[in-house]
This record gives C-alpha cells, structure tokens and sequence, in this order.
C-alpha cells in the first residue's frame, strides 16, 4: 500500500500519515454530510419564504379581517348618521324657534357638498362585500355632516344671543304710571291748535315730577327742548327701536348713556305745546311711528317695586 507522509515542524522530518485512507473517506462523509444539510435546510427556508400559495393565503385571512373589522366600523357610522338625521330635525326645530327659516333638503345637500344618496343604505346593500373606497365615501360624508350641523348650531347660539338683546331693547313697558286712553295714537283733533292731525304717541296723564323710566335697553341719544315737545329726551334702543319721552320737566341721565329697562330717566311736567301735565310717549321703529299700546301689557303693573 502507498504510504503517505507529512513534514513536521517540530521534529523537523517526515512523518507517516498512519489510516490515511479511513481518515480520508470519515472526513470526506463528514463534508458531504454538512454540506447536504445546508443545502436541504436553504432549500426549504426559500421555498418556505418565496412561496406565492402560502403569502396568498396568508393576505387572504387578513383581508378578511380586516374587512369585518371595517364593516363593524361602518355599521357604527351608520348609527351615526341616523343620529345626525335626528339632529337636523332638531336643528331646524331650533332655527324656527329663534326666528331662523328652516333649511330644505336641497339646502342642506347645498350645504353639505354631497351627493343624495343615502350611504347607510348602501352599506346595507354591500355588507361584507365593503371595500375601503366605500367606508371612506362614507366617513366623509358623515363628517360633512357633522360640520355643516356644527355650523348650523353657531348660526342658531349667535341668533339666540342677538335675540336676547333684541327683547331687552324692544320698549316693552310704560315708562311712567298714570292715566291714558286706548285710543290716542293716530289722527285727532289737537287739543291746543283745534286742527286734525296725526298723534304720532301716546299721552299718560300724571302729576309733575312723577319719576319717568326708560322702556328697553338704549343709549340716550339726545337730551333738550324740541319745539313743541318741550324738555324730551330721545333713546335709541338698536334694531331700528327709538323712544321719546316729552314734555319733561327734568332729565336725570345725560347723552351717550348706557340705559336699562327700568332705568329712571327724568321726571314729567309741562313744558312745550302741552295742554297740562302729561308725558308723551312716542315709540318709532326705523323712523316710523308705531302705536305704544302693541308695546306692553296692560295686565302687568312693571312699577310696583319701582315706585315708592
């Protein structure tokens, strides 16, 4: 048998390689044997990792949860928008109550940018065929929903708070105790000039320095004589409201004032084209006459803890 050797640097000669051929085959298995593992093992790691059946599969079990994860969800905007119905009812319930013209379904439509179609139905209709396009649609259209009802809402809060001023400056009261007659406002023989003519107020029949209150919020807008008027005070109340009160004989307020309801004003006298003592009292909405009896109750006495 061939012998082999190999050099040894430590005794520095040639030494027999002893088994050399069981040596060579053990380490020639040990090589193929590694080798074969690792090409097996890559090969069912790739085909484990690049097999489209399998990632297919996979996507397929996700989408579908994900599609009923959605669906649910559209279900819950879809009891949303039914409350959103509701609250346009309620909105334009609001908006009549505030003396706001309710909105027509067109306007609303207008107001919103969508189409007319009613997407809780069509989630109906599509079920669990529901793709992400449709959910999408439909959240938007509910947002826009929700915007246009929360606009709605800011109209209706800045109308009520107008309003509220609006009744505190009508002249809802008289603005002194006494007597007087129904039918004073409108044309009648002029008690001192005897001609006919247009009474553009009416008069209350009170002793001099009987206290005189203004008849709604204002700003006094003038104090002085006025011809026939005598001592008057004018007060405009906004919204096109304006109050006189004549024949005066002394003003308590000055001009530019900020006046409340209630507010003592002046005292009444005689001064002017008077007949005897009296206030007249005019109320004129933008630069009309209007007849003070459609301003107040005649049931309600507003001077009985103001008047001592």
């Amino acid at each position: 048998m061939k012998k082999f050797y190999y050099f040894s640097e430590k005794s520095l000669k040639f030494v027999e390689i002893k088994d050399f051929k069981a040596k060579t085959i053990l380490f020639f298995s040990v090589a193929v044997l590694v080798l074969s593992t690792t090409v097996i093992s890559s090969f069912y790691f790739f085909l484990d990792y690049f097999n489209p059946e399998k990632e297919i599969s996979s996507l397929k079990l996700e989408n579908k949860a994900l599609k009923s994860k959605l669906f649910d969800l559209s279900e819950n905007y879809s009891l949303v928008q039914k409350e959103l119905v509701d609250l346009s009812q309620l909105s334009n319930d609001l908006r009549l109550a505030v003396n706001l013209t309710p909105l027509n379904q067109q306007e609303k439509l207008i107001g919103i940018g969508g189409s007319s179609s009613d997407f809780s139905m069509d989630l109906l209709r599509l079920g669990k065929n529901l793709d992400l396009s449709d959910a999408l649609d439909f959240a938007d259209n509910i947002l826009r929903q929700f915007e246009f009802e929360k606009a709605q809402y800011i109209e209706i809060t800045n109308k009520l708070g107008e309003n509220e001023k609006l009744f505190g400056a009508i002249p809802a009261i008289l603005p002194t105790v006494g007597e007087y007659s129904n039918g004073s406002f409108g044309i009648r023989r002029h008690p001192i000039l005897k001609t006919y003519q247009m009474h553009s107020g009416l008069d209350i029949t009170t002793n001099i320095g009987t206290p005189v209150y203004t008849s709604g919020n204002g700003v006094v807008a003038s104090i002085g004589r006025k011809g026939g008027y005598g001592l008057a005070i004018e007060i405009d109340h906004g919204f096109g409201y304006t109050t006189i009160y004549a024949h005066l004989s002394k003003t308590l307020v000055k001009k530019g004032k900020t006046v409340k309801r209630g507010d003592l004003i002046a005292k009444t006298g005689n001064s002017g084209l008077s007949s005897g003592p009296h206030l007249h009292y005019e109320v004129r909405h933008n630069g009309i006459a209007q007849d003070p009896m459609e301003f107040f109750f005649e049931d309600i006495s507003y001077f009985d803890t103001k008047v001592k």
